[in-house]
């Protein structure tokens, strides 16, 4: 009996599609996420064939930005949002203010009014959630200070949209559009609020969220989830995660008016509080991700290529403020903080994209008669665009990076950007990542002074371990540039002590090139990533799995009743 099913055939379509897809861009040295945009764009309504559900998609990528910000929280503190607030705050205001003000100068060449003109200007300035994250994690920069002041700016950015949010529909009424939404909130409508007890408002509902999560939150959510994980469950424990971070993330929008992306960061950042979070974290990440693809193949789908074609100048004038006009400011402004010129190239490269807030304020902007049809198809445009290019953005950050390293290194201020220095050290051991697995082998290595250097993407961590005498560089080994300062043909082994198997394999291979006889040891949590990594040129790969089955069969030989008995009888005689 047939069904209507256009839940699943939206899923599987996404799915399936951006598997292939990404695949093949993989396969020509592509970023997956090109691939996986260009499904979107497979199953959308401007193209040929099948046309999934636009609808159920756009709400599929909801909550795959609800748990990746979650997760973004799970693994940054309060204090690290206050480190770096004295950038982040005024920087991504003044980039706001750059990028809107282009946008309206853009607008008003095209004959636009000055609502509008608002509208296409701040949906221009405001980068997407998933693409930004997407970035930092694939090069490990998270927890690094150039990510800290990402996210911190990320986090800026989301707050100045929601009050955008709120303020449109008085705009429109000033501007001749329909204000109608105005009364949207009930407290606006009961006490019928203005223009600026609507913005009042709006920073009270912020503000007490945000004091909610504070003091309750902040005690509540650690001992809801501490109480769960003593009932033994693991399927329990997982539901309690998500059901903290769909909750929270709902209820603050509902009730507060925060964006659900940002009511998911701060659940994250609160249970961050309990020593359960790494746990946490884990059991939602196969979630993230599918999650997270989804949000780029409804995007895809958003996406009319025939637009371009359509209005070629216009659309060009509105890549050129995303792509170039934007990243020039917010590397301006960096600049202007005095951070090194790395970090300035990095968050330029990071925000030079637009994406989900952008959609709802073009649609809101649509719905209020304020922005014209035409702004709208420009901003989807100028999204997909932008989000193709991104990877190559960051791939002429790289190139002028090394470009400026020569003239710049005579310069006592340009040692951020100067080449990574070879180790001087030979016959001595490289040991990748410093977590829980690297801080065990490092610390044997340090007692045993045995010569060894370490890399490690925490900036926080390197700074300890220089303190205590270690050699440490910051940076993913992953990269040529880094894995090549440690210096792998004079090397005589190298640990990988990171979970990530593909990394892990990358360095593998490279160190395994520069280096025939190196003895390389790599940790591996499948048989899988076993075969993987020793096909690629491991010595020796551990499974974590394998080595505690060991140690509790040895346990069970050392205190079987036999050894206890003579045991025994040696103490008596």
């Amino acid at each position: 009996m047939p069904h209507d099913t256009p839940l699943i055939a939206t899923v599987v379509a996404g799915l399936g599609l951006a598997f292939v897809f990404g695949t093949i861009a993989q396969r020509f040295r592509v970023p997956p996420l090109v691939g996986y945009l260009l499904a979107g764009v497979a199953v959308g309504p401007f193209t040929p064939g099948f046309v999934a559900d636009q609808a159920l998609a756009t709400e599929l990528a909801e909550l795959g930005i609800i748990l990746l910000m979650f997760g973004v929280g799970l693994h940054f503190s309060l204090n690290d949002l206050l480190s770096v607030r004295a950038i982040a705050v005024p920087g991504a205001i003044a980039q706001i203010a750059v990028a809107t003000l282009m946008g309206l100068g853009l607008a008003l060449l095209m004959g636009w009014t000055v609502g509008a003109g608002l509208v296409f200007g701040l949906a221009l300035s405001v980068a997407s959630t998933v693409v930004l994250l997407r970035a930092l994690q694939e090069r490990r920069l998270m927890d690094t200070e150039r990510g800290k002041i990402a996210v911190g700016w990320l986090i800026v950015e989301d707050l100045a949209m929601v009050l955008a949010l709120v303020l449109f529909p008085a705009v429109a009424s000033l501007q001749g559009g329909d204000g109608a939404a105005l009364t949207s909130d009930p407290l606006a409508a009961r006490f019928g609020l203005g223009l600026t007890g609507v913005l009042v408002l709006t920073l009270i509902k912020i503000a007490v969220f945000i004091a909610l999560m504070l003091v309750v939150g902040r005690r509540l959510i650690p001992w809801v989830l501490h109480y769960i994980a003593h009932t033994g469950s693991r399927e329990l424990f997982r539901l309690t995660v998500l059901a903290i971070a769909l909750c929270i993330a709902f209820g603050a929008t509902k009730l507060f008016g925060v964006s659900l992306a940002l009511g998911a960061f701060f659940a994250g950042m609160m249970l961050r509080e309990s020593p359960l979070s790494q746990r946490a974290a884990q059991e939602t990440l196969p979630l993230r991700d599918a999650f997270a693809v989804l949000f780029f193949v409804s995007v895809g789908m958003l996406f009319d290529p025939l637009s371009v074609v359509r209005e070629p100048w216009p659309f060009a004038a509105t890549l050129f403020v995303i792509v170039v006009g934007k990243s020039l400011a917010a590397l301006l402004i960096v600049v202007l903080f005095r951070h090194p010129m790395a970090t300035a190239l990095m968050i330029s490269a990071s925000l030079a994209q637009i994406g989900e807030f952008s959609f709802i304020l073009a649609e809101l902007g649509v719905a209020l008669n304020l922005l014209p049809k035409a702004g709208r198809d420009l901003i989807l445009a100028g999204a997909i665009v932008s989000i193709m290019l991104n990877p190559l953005v960051f791939a002429v950050v790289d190139w002028l990076t090394s470009r400026l390293e020569k003239p710049q290194a005579s310069s006592p201020t340009a040692a951020a950007s100067e080449p990574i220095p070879v180790t001087e050290l030979q016959d001595h051991t490289i040991l990748v990542g410093y977590g829980r697995v690297g801080s065990i082998v490092g610390d044997a290595l340090h007692q045993r002074s045995a010569p060894f250097l370490a890399v490690e993407a925490s900036d926080d961590m390197v700074a300890k371990l220089k303190e205590r005498g270690i050699e440490a560089l910051m940076g993913n080994a992953a990269r040529a540039s880094v894995l090549r300062a440690t210096n792998p043909a004079g090397a005589r082994s190298l640990v990988i002590a990171i979970p990530e198997a593909f990394e892990a394999g990358q360095i593998v291979e490279q160190a395994r090139a520069a280096n025939a006889d190196i003895q390389i040891i790599a940790r591996a949590h499948s048989d899988a990533e076993v075969d993987h990594l020793k096909a690629l040129g491991a010595d020796i790969v551990i499974m974590g799995e394998r080595e505690i089955a060991r140690g509790m069969i040895e346990e069970l030989d050392r205190t079987r009743p036999g050894t206890v008995r003579a045991a025994e009888q040696d103490s008596a005689a």
